[in-house]
């Protein structure tokens, strides 16, 4: 059992106040680094990840006989052992490392490390991930913008780690892995619930955008065996007839960081209709952004993503973002005047309807990119605007107690991953009694 800490101011000034009989060293007092490489590259590639940790990559597949790596050969890839430190060091700044539980072999790229005895490498897999040393990562990092920063091996080794004794933090650590299980059990019961509630609002939905909300309307034959039968008034056409399309911006990255509003992916990703405020920016020139706008009514969709199911996926512009560029991973459609209104689109492109579609289609074709011309090969209903209105109004009103309760678990999802954060940095510092 830890006993009540005794605090002390320490130096380096970056690291916070901790138990005053724990030790303050440097990384290479620590750990080694180890350059070991594959003679065959037959053994399991791994993958490393700030949000998982280290895994086999093959768990990441579509499908079993999907490629692990575009690389012609894995020989000469790093060697890792059970219980090794791997970092990107690439993304070390914001948390892309772990302790291996797997034998395996790494990129070339990923630098690996084994801690020396009389320590626990799990309590600086957990220490390294906070954002304290994050931070300090950042700080020893080489580089001029986030995409181009390295942490080598020299200023890593350069960095302070409090150390607490041994005993100490193998409790820690078997503490921080009991809360942890404790709080991922919650997350996932309500990430179900939340799952359970989108189904249920897409159900809803679907039906609406096929048949509409008329339910005496008479139907007739989409043409389209995924769309099934329709309003005999309404209209299927191939997007293509219905706007235009355009690829979006593709510069490097010094491009970014200050400038003009830029729509960026995860923009789009994670929002059925596009934020006002857009959080991007872009050293966008005048014909940039009279190219590359983006405008009230335009559609944009998903381009390219490691899995087929990120891809298609559409946001609305329900009032035009001034001045503003968006990123080459998209697809802008802009319909032309007089065919959809933007409260029926944002439902319409959203929906799973065209899910089947995208992957049929991608699936012959390729499964990295969505191209403008499959794009505009999808049909789409089209009934008329005044009905496209009223299914817009009844749709906000039918879900909008689902959105209210979907936002509030997802609050509360968010808080108690705060919490857990919060809850393991301390651990780590000896500001929590564990046993």
């Amino acid at each position: 059992m830890i006993t009540t800490p005794v605090y002390k101011p320490v130096i380096p000034r970056w690291l916070p106040t901790f138990p005053s009989h724990w030790k303050v060293m440097r990384i290479k007092n620590l750990f080694r680094e180890i350059d070991d490489r594959s003679v065959s590259g037959s053994e399991e590639l791994l993958s490393v990840s700030q949000y998982t940790g280290i895994t086999p990559k093959r768990e990441s597949l579509e499908n079993e006989d999907d490629n692990l790596t575009n690389a012609a050969s894995l020989e000469g890839y790093k060697k890792v052992t059970t219980g090794d430190l791997v970092i990107n060091i690439m993304l070390a700044w914001n948390g892309s490392l772990g302790i291996s539980p797997y034998n395996g072999i790494v990129s070339p790229a990923y630098c690996v490390y084994r801690c020396l005895p009389g320590n626990n490498p799990e309590y600086f897999g957990y220490l390294f991930s906070t954002n304290l040393f994050k931070a300090e990562f950042r700080r020893n990092s080489t580089g001029i913008i986030d995409s181009r920063l390295r942490l080598y091996s020299d200023k890593f080794f350069g960095i302070f780690s409090v150390v607490p004794p041994i005993d100490e933090q193998d409790v820690i650590v078997k503490f921080i892995k009991v809360q942890e299980e404790k709080i991922n059990r919650f997350i996932q019961k309500k990430q179900h619930f939340i799952d359970l509630l989108k189904e249920q609002s897409q159900g809803v939905i679907d039906l609406v955008l096929t048949k509409g909300i008329d339910t005496n309307a008479k139907l007739k034959s989409s043409g389209v065996e995924w769309l099934g039968d329709i309003p005999e008034h309404w209209e299927v056409r191939k997007l293509k007839y219905t706007g235009q399309c355009q690829n979006g911006l593709n510069k490097g990255a010094e491009y970014f960081g200050f400038g003009f509003p830029f729509v960026s992916y995860g923009d789009v990703y994670k929002n059925n209709f596009l934020p006002l405020t857009i959080t991007g920016l872009a050293q966008s020139t005048d014909e940039d952004r009279s190219n590359y706008s983006v405008l009230e009514g335009d559609v944009l969709f998903t381009r390219t993503s490691e899995t087929i199911e990120e891809i298609g996926l559409s946001s609305t512009c329900m009032e035009t973002i001034k001045d503003s560029t968006f990123s080459g991973f998209l697809i802008r459609f802009r319909p032309l005047k007089g065919f959809l209104f933007n409260g029926f689109s944002k439902y319409y492109f959203r929906s799973q309807l065209h899910r089947s579609f995208f992957v049929k289609e991608m699936n012959l074709v390729t499964r990295a990119s969505l191209s403008q011309d499959l794009l505009k090969n999808l049909p789409i209903l089209i009934p008329p605007l005044i009905e496209q209105e009223n299914i817009a109004n009844y749709l906000d009103k039918k879900l909008e107690g689902i959105v209210t309760e979907i936002f509030k678990i997802e609050t509360e999802i968010e808080l108690i991953k705060e919490y857990k954060e919060a809850m393991i940095a301390e651990a780590l510092l000896g500001k929590t009694v564990v046993n």
